[in-house]
Order: structure tokens, then C-alpha cells, then sequence
């Protein structure tokens, strides 16, 4: 019924823009009597019991037949009556026809909403198109919505805009009805493409005409290209350069005769400016050299580009070509015809691998700890708030976090949460940050919760509850007055301890106690903190104790400074210390100024190719906690990680992390369950660094209220846009203000409103993360045009358009939150650059439709997928086989296909797939598994397996991480075999039913990490644990108190073998009060974070978009 619908909408909106438009009622009556025959026989079908569904659906399939032969927009004698009663419309004289009158404006909206449809209808059937043809047609979509945008600013326009506005809808429904699909298949006709070249003409004066009041400048003037790492992005155009030839071949794009001589000349210049960068700083005439070279690259790049979409630039590639030329001529002539040609310097760095948590190390403030811990523990019984106050960088957070995770505090508390405020917050996000802390469950859960629903379970969590609650880098009372409410007084000895830079914010606060003034480092705790962070337990050599006591004085007793600082030293040779000291004793005031002092010589001694990536932080709110893989991808989507011989671009990306960690500029929070940084952030102060010097470099601009986005220091052609306020986003916006953009990442989690669901976008985009925006389910048209696109992530959408493949450069694409399964379609296949497949949600994936399997290519690229498909459909094989990269996978059933299916007997097979690391297999009951040898992870949930199916695991002799969650083995008894699990590292078992488990000292001879969780009859783990000299933690929540009790013998017999490694994490028990003072929570400073307690992070946990 939905397309019976959608045609007489059609026919509707159709017959009212044209009467609006003064077309006489005799050249309606066709189509008048059309629509009665119709409304007749949906009349008549109403009046049948619809419960009789034979009746109902024949009825249905008769009114289908009718509107097909009578209203079929596709049927040529129709097609012939709407493109004749539009050129009547068009040709009327009436002078004020259209929205000259508000209530005219529905009218042609509606008009044009229903014209867009129609398009979007017939580019399904994009697969029969030339390449050409498509282009074409999605180029008219485009031009359609530029149509209802300019019918938006009607008020901004003058009356022969508006005129002209008429003019061109009947001009767009004409060329949308003289297409036909099987017209079409040779090219469109002539007449369809003088109209859309005279259409696209028009409408590019016409969208001037709203675009004129804004501050735009030419995109080639010298302030207009970005200054951070600038051979970097020189690097990263040559490559693209030469891809082209591949690119014009797949696509048959047009082919550039001037690009391999542009090629060449900008390779010889850029050896040259590696001869050149570090004289260049001293010689003027050197500078001005590398400034013009660097602005021809961005302007061939522009032009290049540019003409990949279609669009032509005010300055010819011949001219740029001229100029790049000249340029190496004049390279040349510098050293006299003889340049000194040197190869490029390496750019690989060193793999560390070791992440360490950030606060590891705390000097100084071990006193302080304790009495802070003492005012939370002890005084009166009503609610108490407890400030600690201190200026940026004196370790507020760090001391804070310090007597969170203490063991006494978190055994004192039935309930601890956390949540960082900041200067820029959200009531929304405290309450998901509170309830993540305090639950320690994803925030898939909280995030779809609104406001209200938030606060209730908060309130409902404190309840009759003695809580810590820590609100880290409060700036004002208005934070603290929206939570307040939500905080109950049961008279029981709860607690809040806040941090803030400011002293006097505690008198405006109901409950605090005097503020804890943090005092500075002495001299001699600065130094112990610089040797910690330099040399751990080895201690200084002698040589150095001189200059690196005078180093740390110079710290002015600022923890943060003297991290930084460690990380500066860690990268400069030890005889040029000398040089950092006499850098830091110059004179400065002891505020944020000094840190920003030390910010400066930190980033001045990264290498080139790093200064992007630190940057990269300021596009992120302050303290935001940044999933790790999502940045990563980033960074390899804009071009700033260089292919390193032997090695992924991931790997390297993550290097490149390593390094600015390593430089203490970035901190780690938290870990995956095999080491290494799963989430990371920086300090407020480096992001403040960051935000200042992306705008002075021209490398980013922050909208931070879309009510007046071009608050900018100076004209700027903006490359990134980083947009933290949605409320006020108009989505055709950027296109006018930003059009050379290659950047655009919106937060927030506001909807469009019903009538700005229309967007527009800068053609040049690479990056497009429109956030949490909401389109309904319906992928957005638009974004197909965007021929240079590398990332998107898109809000709920269930379903990928053919036209995808347009975008041949994709290499990452997140859909966050979908509603259902995510149907993918055939054209998938054609981007060969796909690498990142992935969705934010636990239980819901992709589905790849086994229509001409055997014909499509491979994606060869493909390294992360979450995958949903149907194994009944015997095409899991087939799938399998196209993707021979993949790395990590993530399998599940989708939701309509979960019929139980115990005793199918049938074996999914997944040898097949010789790079396959990591797996996790969701809802696949009653089936078999046939793992690949070289599995290092595995994750299981709700396949509900027998126990005597999991020897098949334990015999993979590469696997390392084993979590067993939810139902994914059924029965109460485990015993396990001889030689299983050889090389395990890490083991969770999570809500399953398992009453005993049974193992011997042979088995987990590597283990480092077990966590059980809600498992709610196991009555003990096994006591041969306790042999395991490999043991580092075992956490357990949610379990009989024997299981705790076993645990505790296990860690006596771990200190009878001298072994005080093992930790214990003991949480929520079954059977018994959860607070109960027994209670030992020993958390690991490796395992302990800002928003969320978790020992072993999820693998499984997906990537969040904010």
C-alpha cells in the first residue's frame, strides 16, 4: 500500500502545484478523472472486512493494477500528460505565482518532495545505468534539493528569485518525467542534457544569490591552505594522483592530460623541499619558495578534484601546470641547476606497544590521600560535599581518582560513579557518564534513553544507597545545580567529591565542606615524579642528576608540566638536556601560561607527520574519552598516516598514537584485554593547546553554536569543521559556507526538525560523521555525490542504496544504532577500498544479499565487519570466500531468523579464512563451529553449545582471549581435558549456568586473566588456579559467596608462592548484600579509568561516535 501511495501523492501534489500555478481545469481533466476512478475503488475496498485478508489482498492487487495502467508515472502516455499539463504551467504569465503567499509554500514543497521520491525510485534501478547516466541523475537529485533549500530562504529572496523558482520546478519535473529506465540504458537523450547543463547553470546563480552575505574568500590565497605537516599532505595528494589512471578506469571518469606532468614536476619539487625544510627557517627567500609551492599543490589538488565531481574552477589546470613548472625551474636556479636530490626521510617510528594507564604515578599527594579519604569516610551521616581545588595541572583529577579506586573507599561505598563536567557539558551526557561508572555496562542502553528516563534511574540506583559520586572539573554552579535534585539525602553517609579550578564555587554549593586546597609539588617530589616517568625503578644516571634535579625545579611544582616535560626528554638526546633546562628557566608567571609554555616546545619537537594527529584532538569535546580505532581510522582517512613497508596502515596509525603517548601529550584510559590503548583522551589544558593552535594553523574550525558560525579570527577557507552544537544546524549550510570542505563531524543529539530533513553537502567532503542526526531510517541521497568520501558515520539508517557505489574511494563506513539488520546491496562489491564495516550496536549487522556472488569481485581490503546473515541460506560459505582480508568479525543471526534450531546438526565453517584474528558469534543455536588455526580471540554469546563442544576450542593452539558470555554454553558441568587452552591469556565467563567446573594444574598455564560474571550457580573456581604463576587478576561480580571465598584461597596460595602480582576484583555477590564489609576491591591502576570501572574491557564493545 505504501507505493499505491506514494504514486497518488504523486498525482496529488502534482495537480495542486499546477492549479496553484493558474493551469485552467480543462487541461486537468484527465488526470482529475484519474484520480476519482481511483479514490472510487480505495472507497469501495474499505467497506470489505479487512479481516478477511484473501479479500483484502485481491482488492489490493486490483487497485495496484489500476494505478499501474492509469497514474504509472512510468508509463509513457502518463509520463506524456504530466510533462504536458508542466509546460502549461510553466508558460502561464501569472507574475506572482509561487510563494509570494505563505500559504502557497506547502504546495510546491510538497511538490518537490514528492519529484524527489520519484528520483530516488528510479535510481534503484541504477545497476542498468551507464556510469554516465547515474552521475547525471544524481547530480538532478542534488539540484532538487538546492530547490527546496532556496524555497526555505524564500524571505531572503527577491521577487524574480522566487519568479524564477516556479519557473524551475516545472523545468526539474519535466526532466524527471522525459526519463525513462529503458530509455536510458544507451545515454540520456540530448534534449534531458542541454536542459540539465541550462538547469545546474541556473541554479548555481540562484543558490549565489543566498550565498552572497557570506564571508567567503578565494580558496588560493596564501592563508588558505593548512600549515601542519605540510609535505605530509604533499605526500598524500601524490598518492592520490597516482591512483587516478585506476580510479578513471573504474569509474570512466574524465581523463586529466595534464596530471602526469603535474605528477612529475611536484615529485621533483617535493625532494627538493626535503633538501630545503630545515634552511627554509632562515633564509626568506627560501620560505617564500616552500609557500609558493606548497599553495600550487593545494590549488591542483582543488582543481583536480574539483573536476572529478563535475564542477569547474575559476583557474584553469593549464595555468596551475604553468605555475607548478615555473616553480621547479626556479628550484633550479636556487642551486644553480643542481639541486641535490636526497631520498625522502623515513617516517617509520619504533613499535611501543605497552599503553600505560594514565595516573599511574602519584608524588607528592600521598598524605593528601588519606585525608580526603577520612572526610568521605567519617563526619556526619547527611549528605557531604567534598571539594578539591587546585589551578589546571596540579593533579586534582589525578588525586581524585586516586581515592576512587582505593580499596577501603570502594569496600565504604555500596555505589561509586563518575563523571567528568568540564566547561562544555550536556545534562544528557552526565547522567549516561553517572550510569555507566556505576553499572559498568555499555552505553548502548543509556544513550537511547532520554533525559527524564535518565534521571529517574539514577535517582532510583542512589536510592537508600551510600554513594561516592565524583563530578571531576566543575567549572560552575549551573552543572552542579542540574544534578543536585537528582542526589537523595538518606541520612547514611553519602559523599561528593568535586574538582575545580575555582576556589569559591564550593560557597555556592548546599553541603560542601571547606575546599581541599591542593598544594604544588616541592622541588625534590618533582624530581621523584620525572624519574618515574623517565627511567621507572632503574633510577637516573649520575651524569644527569644535575641538570634533571635543575629541569624539575624549573616544573614550578605543576604535575602536568613535569609529564610533559618527561616527554620531551624521553624523545632529545641526554647531551642536549642543557638546551631544555635553559628553555625552562626563563622567566614566566605561575599560571596556565607556563604549562602553555611547555605545550609549545612539546609540539615543536614532534616529528612533522605527528602534528596532525595531536591536533586531531581539538575536533573532540574537552575530556572526552576517544575510542581508539574510531581516531585511527581517522587519521587514515585524511591522509596523515604514510604506508610503511611491511605493515597495515593501521599498525601504523597506531605508532603514531604510541609516540604522542610516549611524549606524555596523550593519556591512555583504557586498556584492551591483550594490552595496548583501547580509549585515550588528553588533558583539558593540551586540548585547549590544541584548539588554539588549530586555528592558528588553519587546520580545523569549532562551531561552537550554529547561531553565528562565522565568528572566525580572519577569513579562512576552512578545510575541517567540527560542529558541537546540532540545535541550531541547517544541513544545506556548510555547502555555502564551507564548500571546499574535506572535513565535516557534527555532535550532539539533536534531531532535524520535520522540514529540514533535506541536506546538502560539500562535494569535496573525505571525512562526513554527521553524528547522532537522525534520518529515519532513510540513507541520505546526497552523500552518494560525494566522490572523494573515505569515512562516514550515519545515525540509524536500515538501508544502503545501490548508488553507494558511486563512492569508489570508501574506506570506512559505521552506521550507529540501527534499528534492524542493515541490507547492503550488490553494488557493494565495486568498492574495492572498503576496509571498516561496522555498527554501534551489540546484536546487529549487515546483510550482504548472495545475488551474483560468483560474478562479484572481492573486497580484498575488508578488515572489519559485523556481518548478519541467515545460515540456513548456505551463504555464509560464499560470502566468506569474497572477503580473504578480514582481520576481526563479528557474526550474528539476524533478529527474523532465530527460530530455534537445536538439532539441525549443521556445521558453520570458518577455516576458510587465513587472516582471521578475532571472531564473535551471536545467536547461533544449534550449530557447530570449524574455527581457523590462527583465532586469537573468541567470543561467544547465546549459542547455547553443550560443554562437550568446547574441547574443540581449547585445542586452537593460537588462541589468547576466551569469553564465554550469555548462554553461550548450556549445562551445569565443565570439565575440562588435557592440553586445552595452552596459550589462553584471558577468560570471562558471563551469565551462563554452569554449577561446577572442573580443571587440573596443566590447564591455563599462560592464564593472566579470568573474569566470571552473573553466574549465578557456579559454586567455586577451581582451586588449581592458584598454581598458575602467570596470574595477574581475577575479577568476579555477581556470584555466590563461595566462588568469592574460593578466590580468596586461590590469592593465599598465590602469596604462600611469593607471588604478589594477582589482584582481586570482588563486585556485586549473589545471595548476600553487596556492600558487605568482607567486600575487597583491589582495582589495578592498569584497569582503572575516569568513567568506567572495568577490569577486561569488552572486545566486543563497539565504537562509539562521541
Amino acid at each position: 500500500m505504501d507505493t499505491i501511495r506514494q504514486k497518488l501523492m504523486l498525482l496529488r501534489n502534482l495537480i495542486g502545484f499546477v492549479t496553484m500555478r493558474g493551469v485552467e481545469s480543462t487541461q486537468l481533466t484527465d488526470l482529475l478523472t484519474l484520480v476519482a476512478i481511483v479514490a472510487a475503488r480505495l472507497i469501495s475496498v474499505c467497506r470489505f472486512d479487512r479481516g478477511d485478508e484473501q479479500v483484502f489482498n485481491q482488492m489490493e492487487s486490483e487497485i495496484s493494477l489500476l494505478i499501474h495502467e492509469k497514474i504509472n508515472a512510468h508509463d509513457p502516455q502518463v509520463r506524456e500528460t504530466y510533462i504536458q499539463v508542466l509546460m502549461a504551467s510553466k508558460n502561464q504569465s501569472r507574475l506572482s505565482a509561487l510563494v509570494h503567499e505563505e500559504n502557497e509554500y506547502p504546495v510546491v514543497a510538497q511538490f518537490i518532495d514528492s519529484l524527489q521520491d520519484y528520483l530516488v525510485d528510479l535510481l534503484g534501478s541504477y545497476a542498468s545505468f551507464q556510469v554516465s547516466v547515474k552521475d547525471q541523475m544524481l547530480k538532478l537529485h542534488w539540484g532538487v534539493s538546492c530547490l527546496r533549500i532556496l524555497l526555505k530562504q524564500r524571505e531572503k529572496l527577491g521577487d524574480e528569485i522566487k519568479d524564477l523558482i516556479g519557473v524551475m520546478v516545472c523545468d526539474t519535473g519535466i526532466m524527471i518525467f522525459s526519463i525513462f529506465v529503458n530509455e536510458i540504458k544507451e545515454g540520456l537523450p540530448k534534449e534531458t542534457e542541454l536542459g540539465l547543463f541550462h538547469f545546474h547553470n541556473v541554479l548555481k546563480c540562484m543558490m549565489a544569490e543566498v550565498a552572497h552575505n557570506y564571508p567567503l574568500t578565494s580558496p588560493y590565497s596564501s592563508s588558505n591552505y593548512p600549515r601542519s605537516n605540510e609535505l605530509g599532505c604533499m605526500d598524500f595528494f601524490l598518492e592520490n594522483l597516482k591512483e587516478l589512471p585506476r580510479c578513471d578506469e573504474a569509474e570512466n571518469s574524465i581523463v586529466f592530460p595534464l596530471d602526469r606532468m603535474v605528477q612529475e614536476d611536484l615529485i621533483f619539487l617535493r625532494s627538493f623541499l626535503e633538501n630545503i625544510k630545515d634552511q627554509r627557517y632562515h633564509d626568506g627567500k627560501l620560505q617564500a619558495f616552500w609557500s609558493h609551492v606548497m599553495e600550487a599543490t593545494y590549488k591542483a589538488e582543488l582543481l583536480i578534484d574539483s573536476t572529478l565531481i563535475g564542477d569547474k574552477c575559476e583557474d584553469s589546470l593549464d595555468a596551475v601546470a604553468r605555475d607548478i613548472n615555473l616553480l621547479k625551474i626556479e628550484s633550479l636556479e636556487i642551486h644553480n641547476g643542481q639541486p641535490q636530490r636526497v631520498n625522502k626521510i623515513s617516517t617509520h617510528i619504533p613499535p611501543q606497544r605497552i599503553a600505560a594507564i594514565h595516573n599511574k604515578d602519584l608524588v607528592g599527594h600521598e598524605d593528601e590521600a588519606r585525608i580526603i579519604i577520612l572526610r568521605l569516610m567519617r563526619g556526619s551521616m547527611q549528605l557531604a560535599v567534598v571539594p578539591i581545588v587546585g589551578m589546571a595541572g596540579v593533579g586534582k583529577t589525578t588525586l581524585a581518582n586516586k581515592v576512587y579506586t582505593a580499596a577501603s573507599v570502594r569496600s565504604h561505598f555500596h555505589v561509586c560513579g563518575w563523571c567528568c563536567v568540564s566547561q562544555a557539558y550536556s545534562m544528557h551526557g552526565l547522567l549516561v557518564q553517572l550510569l555507566c561508572s556505576i553499572s559498568s555496562k555499555s552505553s548502548d542502553k543509556y544513550l537511547e534513553m532520554d533525559e527524564k528516563n535518565l534521571a529517574d534511574t539514577l535517582m532510583q540506583v542512589l536510592m537508600r544507597t551510600r554513594y561516592l559520586l565524583v563530578l571531576d572539573d566543575l567549572w560552575n554552579v549551573e552543572a552542579w545545580n542540574l544534578l543536585e535534585r537528582l542526589f537523595p539525602n538518606d541520612a547514611n553517609g553519602s559523599r561528593i567529591l568535586f574538582t575545580s579550578r575555582f576556589q569559591d564555587l564550593s560557597l555556592q554549593i548546599k553541603h560542601a565542606s571547606v575546599p581541599f586546597h591542593l598544594r604544588y609539588l616541592t622541588d625534590e617530589e618533582s624530581w621523584t615524579l620525572l624519574q618515574k616517568k623517565l627511567f621507572g625503578k632503574e633510577g637516573c644516571p649520575p651524569k644527569l642528576r644535575e641538570v634533571g634535579f635543575q629541569i624539575a625545579k624549573a616544573c614550578s611544582g605543576l604535575p602536568l608540566t613535569v609529564v610533559l616535560v618527561a616527554g620531551i626528554l624521553a624523545n632529545t638526546e641526554q647531551n642536549r638536556w642543557e638546551e631544555v633546562a635553559k628553555s625552562l628557566l626563563s622567566p614566566i608567571v605561575l599560571d596556565s601560561e607556563y604549562i602553555m609554555k611547555t605545550l609549545e616546545m612539546s609540539y615543536s619537537h614532534l616529528l612533522d607527520y605527528l602534528k596532525p594527529c595531536l591536533l586531531y584532538f581539538a575536533a573532540f569535546q574537552g575530556d572526552e574519552i576517544i575510542n581508539v580505532r574510531r581516531l585511527l581510522w581517522l587519521w587514515i582517512s585524511e591522509g596523515f598516516v604514510q604506508q610503511t613497508e611491511g605493515k597495515r596502515l593501521e599498525e601504523v596509525a597506531y605508532d603514531y598514537l604510541m609516540a604522542l603517548i610516549n611524549s606524555s601529550l596523550v593519556i591512555v584510559t583504557r586498556q584492551r584485554t591483550m594490552g595496548g590503548a583501547k580509549a585515550c583522551q588528553i588533558h583539558d589544558l593540551v586540548h585547549e593547546f590544541c584548539v588554539e593552535k588549530a586555528k592558528e594553523q588553519g587546520f580545523l574550525h569549532i562551531i561552537d553554536s550554529w547561531i553565528d558560525p562565522f565568528s572566525l579570527t580572519r577569513p579562512c577557507n576552512h578545510h575541517r569543521v567540527c560542529v558541537h552544537n546540532t540545535r541550531e544546524l541547517k544541513t544545506w549550510e556548510p555547502m555555502l559556507i564551507f564548500p571546499n570542505l574535506r572535513c565535516l563531524i557534527v555532535f550532539g543529539r539533536d534531531h532535524f526538525e520535520e522540514e529540514d530533513l533535506g541536506v546538502l553537502l560539500p562535494k569535496l567532503l573525505r571525512v562526513l560523521d554527521l553524528g547522532d542526526l537522525n534520518f529515519r531510517k532513510s540513507f541520505p541521497m546526497e552523500v552518494v555525490l560525494l566522490v572523494h568520501l573515505r569515512y562516514l558515520v550515519l545515525n540509524k539508517v536500515t538501508l544502503i542504496p545501490s548508488a553507494i557505489a558511486n563512492l569508489s574511494r570508501l574506506e570506512t563506513h559505521i552506521v550507529k544504532y540501527p534499528f534492524t539488520e542493515i541490507v547492503l546491496p550488490d553494488t557493494i562489491w565495486k568498492i574495492r577500498t572498503l576496509s571498516y564495516l561496522r555498527t554501534t550496536h551489540r546484536t546487529r549487522g549487515f546483510i550482504f544479499t548472495d545475488g551474483n556472488l560468483e560474478v562479484s569481485p572481492n573486497l580484498d581490503h575488508l578488515d572489519t565487519l559485523n556481518l548478519a546473515i541467515d545460515p540456513s541460506s548456505q551463504s555464509l560459505q560464499k560470502i566468506l570466500t569474497k572477503l580473504p582480508s578480514i582481520r576481526r568479525l563479528k557474526c550474528m543471526r539476524p533478529y527474523k531468523s532465530r527460530e530455534a534450531t537445536r538439532n539441525c546438526n549443521e556445521i558453520l565453517v570458518f577455516d576458510c579464512m587465513s587472516q582471521l584474528e578475532s571472531l564473535h558469534l551471536i545467536d547461533f543455536q544449534g550449530y557447530g563451529f570449524k574455527f581457523p588455526l590462527n583465532l586469537k580471540k573468541l567470543a561467544l554469546s547465546r549459542n547455547s553449545q553443550p560443554w562437550n563442544e568446547i574441547s574443540t576450542i581449547g585445542m586452537l593452539p593460537n588462541l589468547e582471549v576466551l569469553k564465554l558470555l550469555e548462554d553461550s554454553f548450556v549445562g551445569e558441568e565443565w570439565e575440562m581435558k588435557e592440553g586445552e587452552f595452552l596459550n589462553l591469556r584471558v577468560l570471562e565467563l558471563s551469565c551462563l549456568d554452569i554449577g561446577n567446573w572442573t580443571a587440573s594444574s596443566d590447564h591455563f598455564p599462560h592464564l593472566e586473566k579470568l573474569a566470571v560474571h552473573q553466574c549465578k550457580k557456579l559454586e567455586e573456581i577451581p582451586f588449581c588456579l592458584g598454581e598458575c604463576l602467570t596470574l595477574e587478576i581475577i575479577e568476579v561480580k555477581g556470584c555466590r559467596k563461595s566462588v568469592t571465598y574460593s578466590v580468596k584461597q586461590i590469592q593465599q596460595e598465590q602469596m604462600d608462592m611469593e607471588n604478589e602480582v594477582l589482584k582481586i576484583i570482588i563486585g556485586d555477590r549473589y545471595e548476600e548484600e553487596s556492600n558487605s564489609s568482607e567486600a575487597e576491591s583491589i582495582l589495578s591502576e592498569e584497569e582503572s579509568n575516569f568513567t568506567e570501572v572495568e577490569s577486561i574491557p569488552s572486545e566486543a564493545e563497539e565504537i562509539s561516535s562521541g
